[in-house]
């Protein structure tokens, strides 16, 4: 029988990501993918803190009496797989094929999920007794609102001192080749929502009406034109993006009342929330504009600077794939933003992202092995 470090359709880690993948966790249910990875662990001897919150399943499971915490995050959740005649394989079928295992949450996460669990199997297979903790933060409400899922699992550790020092979140991070990039911080996201005011009318007699979206126009050009800080070495500029706008209903002869506008700011540490918002909002009130906004921060921005962690991370990267990996902060948001308001040192490593969210999500079969090395690698080198 193959072990878990080994390749080929036989090895543990593969047979783990393809029961994760039948589980039909559409986020935010759990599927049982949870209770799966809870029993692996409990077999090891760690001590599972199952945390539902409303419908949200989640769990806290640590290993060890004393020393610092390395942890393992991620989540189970995973988004809907649309219109399932289009995929060539179906999308809870877990299939291997081509060198692949296809389905929903191959790449994002459930893959690396399993391999976080067969990596810490062979490491406390030869080392029961680690210089640290071990520990996994697991939910199912990454990939919806993020409400009830890690925010709460984290006020939860807070709550109890429970603090960890290292945090490996299993996002797919990598570009071109599993481990290529290393998310070791994130941007913030601040979402806006802007009505402008007008007055409806007919279009034949403007002169009686006030038309929001010609009033919109300039302001928010000079919005989508302004420059908001310039990045620093860590972070690239903050990035202002209007994603929806909606006005009228669809007759041509009537002027609309007002006008609703959705945007995102994907933001540096060199500016806070609080300051974009008041550049807007002092922004709208100067163009003359009757508007009203309201505002919904996601996630202010986190950085782990190069240090040991980062530097192991790295190295447990470079022993098993050859691969000088690059730091990044860009892209999306994660649940690396609520783990790092403990203080917590967070990198993100994971699969390709080619194909995530996308029909005939995968991941190749190479790729699963090489993050369970990587990972049991990283806790070798964490807990030597």
């Amino acid at each position: 029988m193959s072990t878990a470090g080994s390749s080929g359709t036989g090895s543990a880690t593969l047979a783990l990501a393809r029961d994760l993948i039948r589980r039909q966790s559409v986020t935010p249910k759990d599927a049982g993918c949870q209770e799966t990875l809870a029993r692996r662990l409990r077999n090891l001897g760690f001590e599972v803190s199952p945390l539902p919150f409303e419908e949200v399943d989640n769990f806290w499971a640590i290993y060890g009496d004393s020393g610092p915490i390395f942890c393992f995050a991620g989540h189970t959740d995973v988004v809907p797989p649309g219109d399932e005649a289009k995929w060539r394989h179906p999308p809870f079928g877990a299939v291997v094929a081509d060198n692949c295992l296809h389905g929903r949450g191959a790449a994002d996460m459930k893959a690396a999920l399993a391999a976080m669990i067969t990596a810490t199997e062979s490491f406390l297979g030869t080392r029961p007794k680690p210089s640290g903790r071990i520990a996994f933060l697991i939910t199912s409400d990454e990939e919806g609102v993020a409400i009830n899922g890690t925010r709460r699992v984290v006020e939860w550790l807070r709550a109890r001192q429970q603090i960890p020092e290292w945090c490996l979140v299993g996002e797919p991070s990598s570009t071109a080749q599993v481990a290529d990039t290393v998310k070791n911080g994130r941007r913030g996201s601040l979402n806006g929502h802007l009505v402008i005011r007008g007055v409806q009318g007919h279009v034949a007699y403007p002169h009686l009406a006030d038309n929001p979206i010609h009033r919109a126009l300039t302001v928010l050009d000079e919005l989508a034109k302004a420059t908001w800080d310039n990045g620093n070495d860590y972070f690239p500029a903050t990035s202002f993006q209007i994603s929806n706008i909606r006005a009228g209903d669809g007759t041509t002869n009537v002027i609309p009342g007002h006008m609703e506008v959705d945007f995102n700011f994907r933001f540096s540490s060199e500016v806070s929330a609080a300051e974009l918002q008041s550049r807007v909002e002092a922004t709208l009130a100067q163009s003359g504009i009757g508007f009203e906004v309201t505002w919904q921060l996601s996630g202010e921005p986190f950085l782990t600077p190069r240090g040991p962690f980062v530097e192991a991370v790295l190295a447990g990267i470079r022993a098993h794939t050859g691969i000088e990996a690059e730091l990044s902060t860009g892209g999306g948001t994660s649940d690396g933003r609520f783990i790092a308001t403990l203080g917590t040192q967070v990198v993100e490593l994971g699969a390709v992202n080619a194909s995530i969210h996308k029909t005939d999500e995968y991941i190749p079969l190479a790729d699963i092995e090489k993050l369970h090395t990587i990972y049991l690698e990283i806790l070798r080198t964490v807990f030597p």
